[in-house]
């Protein structure tokens, strides 16, 4: 993030309170999410998406959610015939000591799949998170994070949802869900068992091309990753950063030819 980006988002920020309200709740597709009831409340109030009162740092970002599609996230898209288990990740926004940060927990090493990685608080939809094509997604991204983070999800505003993803070798299906920490609750490791660690990266560290390269497993794949908080973020969190980082007008030039290679656990 350049400096003159800096500026602005800290000016963004000062003027976020005097532009509470003058954002306007919206329907997202696919999915309608949030959209109205029959009685013209939301289907659910705990899991409506708005924008009403964002920051006006993270309007590139809602703006981004709005008309991004499947393929310029990745080329890793849901299978046809409706394969996969579905899932859903809540890619979580806050302010911190040093601006706009992003919330990330640590994997356990001991878990079947993904060991070890850094990743956004989610998981798998349960049958109690309702529809998959609608409000689910949004209730299994705020519910893992609970389950995962200690976070309190009524201090999350849910602003966004980006198109659903792949994940390959885990088969899963996953809804990225875009939320701002409108009031912040304390976060830590709930279950060692299932996380390691929980922390969070300012957003000007996660644009620093000093912290940027690219991951090369040895089976081929490359894609991009991150080096911050004493942690390599790479695959599936990597890529959503690097695309939101990018459509939200945020990336700065970095070496693409820097590798960091992976070894065949990860």
């Amino acid at each position: 993030m350049t400096h003159a980006q800096t500026h602005d988002m800290t000016q963004a920020r000062s003027q976020a309170h005097a532009q509470a309200g003058n954002g306007s709740a919206e329907s997202l597709e696919p999915g309608n999410f949030g959209a109205p009831g029959p009685g013209g409340g939301a289907v659910d109030a705990g899991v409506s998406v708005t924008t009403d009162g964002l920051p006006a740092w993270l309007d590139p970002v809602a703006r981004a959610a709005r008309s991004v599609r499947p393929q310029q996230l990745s080329r890793f898209l849901p299978p046809a015939s409706g394969a996969g288990r579905q899932s859903a990740v809540l890619v979580l926004f806050g302010e911190g000591e040093r601006g706009p940060e992003l919330l990330l927990m640590e994997r356990s090493g001991t878990l079947r799949s993904h060991a070890g990685q850094p990743s956004f608080p989610g998981g798998a939809l349960d049958p109690e998170d309702g529809d998959q094509a609608t409000t689910g997604p949004l209730r299994a991204a705020l519910r893992e994070a609970e389950e995962e983070t200690g976070l309190d999800p009524r201090g999350v505003q849910l602003f966004g949802v980006l198109p659903r993803l792949y994940i390959p070798v885990s088969s899963f299906v996953v809804t990225p869900v875009l939320g701002w920490w409108r009031a912040p609750s304390p976060v830590g490791v709930v279950d060692p068992a299932e996380t390691a660690r929980v922390f969070t990266v300012p957003v000007a560290d996660l644009t620093d091309p000093a912290n940027r390269a690219t991951a090369i497993h040895p089976s081929g794949h490359s894609g991009p990753a991150f080096l911050v908080e004493s942690a390599l973020v790479w695959g599936f969190t990597a890529g959503v950063i690097d695309r939101i980082v990018h459509y939200a007008g945020w990336e700065r030039p970095w070496d693409r030819a820097r590798q960091v290679p992976l070894d065949w656990r990860a």
